[in-house]
C-alpha cells in the first residue's frame, strides 16, 4: 500500500487509487512507489532508483544511486568511468514523466522527449555517486508540456536542463 499525503488523506491506498486520486491528495511521498508504477522503462533503461515525492501534474523528486556495475561505465571511460551527460536528462526526462503520468488527466498517455534545451552539465558524476533529482513542470496541454530538471550529487549541481515533451496515446494505434 502507498501513502497519499496531503490534507485530506494519511490512509494508505493502492498505486491505481493515486493515479486515480490524482492531485486532490496532494504530493505522494512513500519509499512503496516505484517509477515503473507508473512509466513503461524497465531495466537497463530505467534510472529512478528511488522515487522520493510526486505532486501529479506539477513536480517530482527521486534519486539515481549508481553502483558502478551499470555497463556504460566500462566504455565511457575505461580507466576514468563518468555518467554519460545524455543518461542525466534521460533521468530528469524519466522523473518528468512520472509527475506527467500521475496526473489523472494524462492516464493513457506516453510522454515522449520533443527537444532538450539549455543543458549544462557542471561536474562528473562518478560509479557509487548518489544522482538527486527533481523536475517542475511548466506550461501542460493536452499535446505537450515543458518542464525544468536539476540533478544534484551531495548537493552540488550536476546538470540541468529544460525538457520539452509531446504526449502520445501509451497504446499503439492498430493498423488495419
Amino acid at each position: 500500500m502507498l501513502h497519499a499525503v496531503g490534507p485530506k488523506s494519511s490512509s494508505p491506498v493502492s498505486a491505481t487509487e493515486l493515479r486515480r486520486r490524482g492531485r486532490r491528495h496532494g504530493p505522494v511521498t512513500s519509499p512503496l512507489v516505484r517509477a515503473d508504477d507508473y512509466l513503461p522503462h524497465r531495466d537497463p533503461f530505467l534510472f529512478i532508483t528511488e522515487l522520493r515525492s510526486v505532486e501529479p501534474g506539477q513536480s517530482a523528486t527521486g534519486a539515481w544511486q549508481l553502483t558502478g556495475d551499470e555497463a556504460f561505465f566500462a566504455g565511457h571511460f575505461p580507466g576514468r568511468p563518468t555518467l554519460p551527460g545524455v543518461l542525466m536528462v534521460e533521468s530528469l526526462a524519466q522523473l518528468g514523466g512520472v509527475a506527467v503520468l500521475a496526473d489523472p488527466k494524462y492516464a493513457g498517455k506516453l510522454p515522449l522527449f520533443g527537444g532538450i534545451e539549455r543543458a549544462r552539465f557542471r561536474q562528473q558524476v562518478l560509479p557509487g555517486d548518489l544522482l538527486e533529482l527533481e523536475v517542475t513542470l511548466g506550461r501542460m496541454s493536452a499535446r505537450a508540456g515543458k518542464g525544468s530538471g536539476r540533478a544534484t550529487v551531495n548537493g552540488k549541481l550536476a546538470c540541468e536542463a529544460e525538457l520539452l515533451f509531446v504526449l502520445v496515446d501509451a497504446a499503439p494505434q492498430a493498423e488495419g
